[in-house]
């Protein structure tokens, strides 16, 4: 069951997926796994599902599934202004669509027979280079050619030594958030099978071992979304504020 990858449930849509020989596809001989990009899909789905019904039933006497995404938009956007200010009002959507994305993808590795995309560092990887290209686009567009003073600095004896540097750090910004959430959302899938496997015979007895950490998990899967969505903004704001 390990070997999934996910964890380690009776039922895995991954052995589902290898039935109907979904679980791999072979382009130019190298077998590439798309057990991740179904699940992706699968939370996709899921958030177009729920967008709609929300879309749907938007009512001036809101419901509770409405309450609940006014409460989280608000909160969020509320965040991002106090610290952007009105200028990153216009981020809002950006930010959180990014937070719910993840916190889709990280909640998918609670659910029973699912893996979270987010433990396939393919995932984060590409989440992290969106992040990377959208604040640099952002960067150039409102600062021109001025945009290259935030790589070098004020001080123009200090270019040659400031310039490599700031190039340097802004490269392995993308690596540092696709390397932390992987990591983070990995470890905690791990730490599950681990749990599942002490007691594989008695499927009660570990269930019920594992719900406080699932509550546990829960709130871990929560932060790291809220991390990526912090980073986010803060070079965001970065690439929009004057060069220092």
């Amino acid at each position: 069951m390990a070997a999934s990858g996910g964890l380690a449930h009776p039922l895995l849509f991954s052995d589902v997926l290898k039935l109907v020989n979904l679980d791999t596809v072979t382009v130019g001989g190298m077998t590439v796994d798309t057990k991740y990009v179904f699940f992706t899909w699968l939370g996709m789905a899921i958030l177009a599902i729920v967008g709609y019904m929300v879309r749907k039933n938007v009512s001036i006497v809101p419901g509770k599934l409405q309450i609940f995404f006014e409460a989280l938009i608000g909160g969020l956007e509320s965040f991002v202004v106090t610290n952007m200010g009105e200028k990153g009002r216009r981020f809002v959507p950006l930010l959180v669509a990014i937070f719910i994305y993840v916190l889709t993808m990280n909640l998918l590795g609670l659910v029973p027979g699912c893996d979270a995309p987010t433990a396939n560092l393919n995932t984060t990887v590409s989440i992290a280079l969106c992040v990377f290209l959208y604040y640099n686009y952002v960067g150039v567009r409102t600062w021109k050619f001025g945009y290259i003073h935030h790589f070098t600095g004020s001080n123009k004896a200090l270019i040659p030594l400031m310039f490599p540097i700031e190039v340097i750090s802004h490269l392995a910004r993308p690596l540092s958030m696709s390397l932390r959430l992987f990591g983070n959302i990995f470890a905690e899938e791990m730490t599950l099978i681990i749990f599942f496997g002490f007691g594989a015979s008695i499927y009660i007895g570990v269930l019920v071992g594992t719900v406080p950490m699932y509550f546990l998990f829960l709130l871990g899967k929560v932060l790291q979304a809220f991390i990526l969505f912090i980073l986010s903004m803060i070079y965001i704001q970065g690439s929009v504020e004057h060069a220092h």
